[in-house]
């Protein structure tokens, strides 16, 4: 006799992004009935309109940028240029390459139901999709975050861009003023700036990259304006937007006097939002428009409804989101829970120089007392910045008063793989003498980690 299931499904993933498709794939090897929902393009952000994209039209740029500026190395390429709609082809190359954008059969070869829909729980153990009632033992919702477009007067009534809507143009504007200067927004500033566009960026804080240490951010806006004729407006927020005909016409107000800046373009990066209007209500879950509530398990308030990735309102990363979804699979399947466990987590930005930062910034150990030594290594002071003709950028490392380390900031070319040392010692509670004591090869970039350590040891 076939064995009578209470639900149609062990577990039911609700997006297909990072947070979420792990768990499924992972549940479903072990033999559980899965179903993964997903409202928009399977496979979620990083791989359709975040990561993958982005990433591969910054590398063409950064390609055409190195080598336009390579007269004073002897190369001839004054004259070099570039086809946009090849470039676009490119990233789309890029993106089927990596193969989880718009995936939706290859969670059906895993035996995975994949449903195209919104979801929107019905009780804690039944959603709906597209009118289909489906049920099941847990839940995990993954359902990420999308872009905060904020309340500015005038904003509807013009055609804006964000950061997934700028990757289809059809070429770069002449002009664009991008609203907000956080990771994706110097991202997206370099990017254009490079093939040739007037960038402006209004950012509220002081700085750039308000959530990094301060000299990241004061280094990354001299080399945008000196090298790339990006114009930062920091302390600056904006008022209104009106259409001027064909141009957009922003207003700016910046320590109590306005300015109006024209753009053929407008771009909203200010931020991201969890994704909760689901009828999480109707479940009994706890969560606010800042995210879902969960325990160091990644429950929610309700046991057998898991939640992962952004969708918690911590603005985390891809690799953050996989390491939560690792986390439910296991807490769904096995008896023995586990936690996560973020230390030593890196971040990434991909501009050039590049910028990572692992642990705590400054910031942080100011606002939890701790006492700290800290030391900068500018990339000038060791060879390879002479070989390769690039001097900006440094190494920071942060330790505690026993030379424990930290936290620290990279700003260099190859930032993102020279991080990974520091995020060893963070997560390991090596001491900057550990690190500086370490032979680290000569010519190489991370020399500047060595002579930032050997000032703290």
């Amino acid at each position: 006799m076939a064995k009578k299931y209470e639900f149609d499904y062990d577990l039911i993933v609700i997006g297909s992004g990072a947070g979420g498709s792990a768990a499924a794939t992972i549940a479903a090897r072990e033999g559980k009935r899965v179903a993964i929902i997903e409202s928009d393009a399977f496979g979620g952000d990083s791989p359709n309109w975040g990561d993958i994209p982005t990433k591969a039209l910054l590398h063409a740029a950064i390609l055409f940028d190195e080598a336009r500026h390579g007269a004073r190395f002897g190369l001839r390429s004054s004259t070099l240029g570039y086809n946009y709609p090849s470039i676009r082809a490119w990233k789309d190359l890029a993106v089927k390459r990596t193969g989880a954008g718009g995936n939706r059969s290859y969670y059906e070869k895993q035996g995975i139901s994949a449903y195209a829909g919104s979801a929107h729980f019905l009780s804690p153990n039944e959603i709906s999709v597209n009118r289909r009632h489906l049920s099941a033992n847990y839940f995990l919702i993954a359902t990420g975050s999308q872009w905060i477009i904020p309340d500015i007067p005038g904003l509807e009534t013009i055609k804006y861009l964000t950061p997934r809507t700028i990757l289809e143009t059809i070429r770069p504007p002449k002009s664009l003023l991008i609203i907000g200067g956080g990771d994706m927004g110097v991202e997206i500033a370099q990017l254009m700036a490079i093939f040739g566009t007037k960038v402006y960026i209004v950012e509220k804080a002081s700085r750039l990259l308000p959530h990094h240490d301060s000299e990241v951010g004061e280094l990354i806006e001299r080399v945008l304006g000196e090298q790339k004729g990006v114009t930062t407006l920091t302390h600056s927020r904006v008022v209104s937007v009106e259409k001027d005909g064909l141009l957009k016409r922003v207003i700016i107000s910046r320590a109590g006097t306005e300015k109006s800046v024209k753009v053929d373009e407008v771009l909203v990066a200010a931020g991201r939002a969890p994704v909760v209007d689901m009828g999480l209500e109707n479940a009994g879950i706890k969560f606010t428009a800042k995210g879902i509530d969960v325990n160091e398990y990644l429950q929610t308030n309700v046991k057998h409804i898991f939640a992962a990735g952004d969708v918690l309102g911590r603005n985390s990363h891809t690799h953050t989101a996989l390491l939560e979804s690792h986390v439910v699979a296991n807490n769904v399947i096995r008896r023995n829970k586990i936690t996560p466990d973020y230390t030593g987590t890196p971040e990434v930005i991909f501009t050039h120089p590049g910028i990572a930062t692992v642990g705590l910034s400054e910031d942080d150990c100011v606002k939890r007392d701790l006492p700290i030594n800290k030391a900068i290594a500018p990339l000038n002071i060791i060879a390879r910045s002479n070989t390769s003709d690039f001097r900006d950028g440094f190494v920071k490392i942060i330790t505690d008063k026993k030379g424990v380390v930290l936290g620290a900031s990279i700003v260099a070319p190859h930032a993102s793989e020279m991080i990974h040392e520091l995020a060893l010692a963070v997560k390991h509670k090596l001491t900057a003498a550990d690190i500086a004591s370490t032979p680290h090869a000569f010519l190489s970039w991370s020399e500047a980690v060595r002579v930032a350590a050997g000032k703290l040891s």
